[in-house]
């Protein structure tokens, strides 16, 4: 198979970083160029000092549609910018990895399409897709730990969430709340009840669910740590543990990024990985199912990666067999 040339726009962030340096060791795929309009003619390890002796690429203030697929790294509202302010071939992919087309009312724009991007919901769309919308973190880790229940129409009660993510998930932009002495030895509540993952997370239980007319309580935090999610997810439920278990197995089977642990669970297990780890138990009648991802790779990166590999053929573990740490 010929190399998959990508392009990136926006990619001085977070985001871009983590998705050149997954790119870089990708066997099938060569990055191009990285889009920046603050960073243009700068090396890319001047901003992702990381990469210093890893590539002696440059960003680049515009585009070109030379390539099999386009990222789109920017913040949100920028991808609309982009794609209403340029003509892309229809042939190419765009994975979109902001929140501008994940919603059902807002993938259409022009003739292209966008398929919602979680591959453990909408695996087989996305595999002929041309537009992607790559969830977002929160959701992505959020979603996991439900959709087994709602394919089994077995969500019938109110869900509860608390879920606590790293500080790269702000993304790189300073604010108050990200500075290093404010966030570090700190714990932090934001967006109670109204944060803007619940729309898709509830669009994607519907579908899968139809008759689902329940709340989501979801109460997200900051935490001290640099990456990852940590999501405690709880409903009441009349399954027995051993029947959910189960069924969260059966559903992932086929899917090689989500495990079923029978063991608890932390978030080291999957930081700097693209895996998804999720453990349940059940306590008077109320299911826990835990989750853990990255917020960089499952939640954003690693996903989009994913995508691309089930669009283009190849096995979705594709340049995707990263480790974590032990410590």
């Amino acid at each position: 198979m010929k190399l998959i040339k990508v392009g990136i726009i926006g990619g001085a962030g977070y985001t871009g970083g983590e998705l050149i340096r997954v790119l870089m060791y990708h066997p099938n795929a060569e990055v191009t160029f990285v889009q920046s309009n603050s960073n243009a003619g700068k090396p890319i390890h001047a901003v992702h000092t990381d990469l210093l002796g890893e590539t002696t690429l440059q960003f680049v203030a515009t585009h070109h549609t030379e390539i099999d697929v386009l990222y789109l790294c920017g913040g949100h509202d920028a991808a609309k910018k982009f794609m209403a302010a340029n003509t892309l071939p229809d042939d190419l992919v765009v994975i979109d990895l902001s929140q501008d087309f994940r919603h059902t009312d807002n993938r259409e724009l022009g003739n292209r399409s966008f398929v919602y991007g979680l591959p453990e919901l909408n695996r087989d769309s996305i595999k002929t897709a041309k537009s992607i919308a790559n969830p977002g973190c929160f959701a992505t880790c959020i979603q996991l730990a439900l959709l087994p229940l709602a394919a089994a129409n077995k969500v019938h009660t109110d869900i509860h969430v608390n879920a606590t993510t790293g500080s790269t998930g702000a993304g790189q932009t300073l604010s108050v709340t990200s500075h290093f002495s404010w966030r570090n030895n700190n714990l932090s509540v934001y967006k109670a009840f109204e944060h803007q993952h619940l729309k898709e997370i509830k669009e994607s239980l519907t579908a899968l669910q139809p008759s689902l007319d329940t709340d989501m309580l979801f109460i997200p935090q900051r935490g001290n740590f640099t990456r990852g999610i940590f999501a405690s997810v709880y409903l009441k439920s009349e399954l027995e543990l051993t029947e959910a278990i189960a069924l969260y197995e059966a559903y992932y089977q086929s899917h090689p990024f989500v495990t079923i642990s029978h063991s608890e669970i932390d978030l080291k297990q999957v930081v700097n990985t693209n895996r998804c780890f999720l453990h349940l138990a059940k306590h008077n009648g109320q299911l826990l199912i835990t989750s853990v991802i990255d917020n960089l790779l499952k939640g954003a990166v690693g996903q989009a990666v994913q995508n691309m590999n089930l669009i283009f053929g190849l096995d979705e573990k594709t340049g995707l067999q990263l480790k974590p740490s032990a410590f």
